[in-house]
């Protein structure tokens, strides 16, 4: 016989009543130390320093291997929807997970060797493929191998940041200052990690270090590109080590052992998939309009930045030195000249996050997202310009490029690390601050400013190739939209993100 809805409440009201004199009274929460948050955010490099040389070598890479200028970006197509799904699950699931370890790090220790198999078999791809039949100009089988790879790649680091995020927010709660603080550690690793991917990526002489990388599949640079990674795999070890040694987390219900609590938390788990969509999209209903602005700001800004991630070396083989892949000696110089400026960009970025805190607390946090914004814009315009510049001097096919058009591009790529590296810190310390109040996860949280990130991504994606293909084959016409997207969302910062302050609480229903 069904029990009558009044007699249900009751029941409920009962063991919610018997679960709270159950539960112990809520310890002190001692707060971390500077030094332990510094070792918690240090796997930020080892992401990074693969993430660096997946932005300036795989772009080439993939089109060494037979894929055309046009359909280059659609490989990159796998990191962005992986991240729409991969992010926000992995966070949701990390806000209700009750393993001995904590609820975050048996995320980011899985993500992280996933990384690390998935680097394998990119800088293997080509000798996979050769053992499978390659023999042409253009290997399907390579291509098949490396996409398998990179897919599994982006998934991994999509695994692995999300919970690292939620992390340092677990660990600093609702102290907003050193909320600032942890995520421009974050960013400063992040800075480490690219100046050693990228001075990684520049050298030219890997292939001696480790000689057995060249075979009978792998010339000089794709043997350059697997021993890159082998190093990688080191520091993500090392990496990895540090930061999830370096904290206890308090994971849930292992505190109380009461059989109430924890029939509590399994039934919360077993029914964390089925609430996850509804909980993701149902909770945007609740947001005041400064995250919205801050979701509209991100979405911009990376419109922005994703040509510029995608095409950065590519741009100063093509445009810069007047090569093209597998076409002599011109490109590859231009790419490791990419690889060399992206490591200057990187200096910069770890500098300007040293002095991220002070920034904010001076000028706004959304003031100075703003201006980033607004110099982001003017720097792709200024590559634009180089670019117009360099196809009218005459050189462009016949000989290496002046010293000038070396050294502009290289300042270009330098100044662009300031607004880079306000991107890394500011926008995940802005919606931490202003989503904790509505009673969510931080781990949801991280989910939610991601999706943010990922659906330009892939837009930029699934049009950049096809739209800079219209306009002669080039990457400006990318450059151009970042541009204008870049301005407008530096303006919608400066106006619509509030100086200080974070909304009044309001928990969700």
């Amino acid at each position: 016989m069904p029990i009558p809805h009044a007699e249900q409440s009751r029941a409920r009201a009962a063991r919610t009543s018997a679960t709270a004199a159950a539960r112990p009274p809520a310890a002190v929460v001692k707060r971390v130390s500077l030094r332990k948050l510094l070792r918690v955010t240090s796997i930020a490099g080892g992401i990074q320093f693969g993430w660096a040389l997946q932005l300036s070598l795989l772009t080439p890479y993939v089109q060494e291997l037979g894929i055309p200028h046009a359909w280059a970006s659609i490989i990159w197509l796998c990191g962005p929807l992986s991240g729409l799904v991969v992010q926000p699950l992995v966070g949701h699931m990390s806000d209700r997970c009750t393993s001995r370890f904590g609820r975050r790090r048996p995320f980011i220790f899985v993500g992280a060797g996933l990384i690390c198999c998935s680097v394998l078999i990119i800088g293997h791809s080509a000798d996979i493929g050769w053992l499978l039949g390659d023999r042409g100009e253009t290997r399907p089988r390579a291509i098949a191998v490396f996409i398998i790879g990179f897919w599994i790649l982006d998934v991994a680091n999509n695994m692995t940041q999300g919970p690292c995020r939620a992390l340092l927010a677990d660990l600093t709660g609702k102290d907003h200052r050193r909320t600032r603080v942890a995520n421009a550690y974050f960013s400063l690793f992040m800075a480490v990690g690219n100046v050693l991917g990228y001075a990684t990526g520049s050298f030219s002489n890997w292939f001696k270090v480790f000689p057995f990388t060249v075979t009978s599949a792998c010339n000089i640079d794709c043997a350059n590109l697997k021993s890159a990674f082998y190093l990688d795999i080191v520091f993500m070890v090392i990496t990895t080590y540090m930061s999830i040694t370096a904290t206890k987390e308090s994971p849930i219900g292992l505190s109380d052992r009461s059989p109430l609590i924890t029939e509590e938390i399994s039934e919360q788990s077993g029914h964390a998939q089925e609430a996850f969509l509804w909980e993701l999209l149902g909770t945007f209903r609740y947001f005041p309009w400064p995250v919205w602005t801050i979701l509209l700001v991100t979405a911009l800004n990376w419109i922005g930045w994703f040509p510029f991630l995608l095409f950065d070396t590519d741009w100063m083989g093509r445009e810069i030195y007047g090569g093209a892949p597998n076409d002599g000696h011109n490109y590859n110089s231009g790419v490791r000249m990419g690889a060399f400026a992206l490591m200057v960009n990187s200096v910069i970025l770890g500098l300007t996050s040293v002095l991220m805190e002070k920034l904010c607390r001076k000028w706004g946090a959304g003031f100075m997202w703003g201006i980033s914004n607004i110099l982001m814009a003017l720097c792709f315009l200024a590559m634009l310009i180089t670019s117009y510049i360099a196809n009218h001097i005459g050189y462009l096919g016949h000989d290496l490029p002046p010293s000038g058009i070396v050294i502009a591009a290289i300042i270009i790529f330098a100044v662009l690390g300031f607004p880079l590296a306000i991107t890394y810190s500011v926008p995940y310390a802005l919606i931490s601050s202003r989503i904790e109040p509505l009673g969510l996860g931080q781990g949801l949280s991280m989910g939610v400013l991601n999706l943010a990130i990922v659906i330009p991504q892939v837009i930029v994606s699934l049009g950049s190739g096809p739209w800079d293909q219209l306009f002669g084959g080039g990457n400006s016409p990318a450059f151009v939209v970042g541009a204008l997207a870049a301005f407008a969302a530096g303006v919608i910062a400066i106006l619509g993100i509030p100086r200080s302050g974070a909304p009044k609480p309001r928990v969700l229903p």
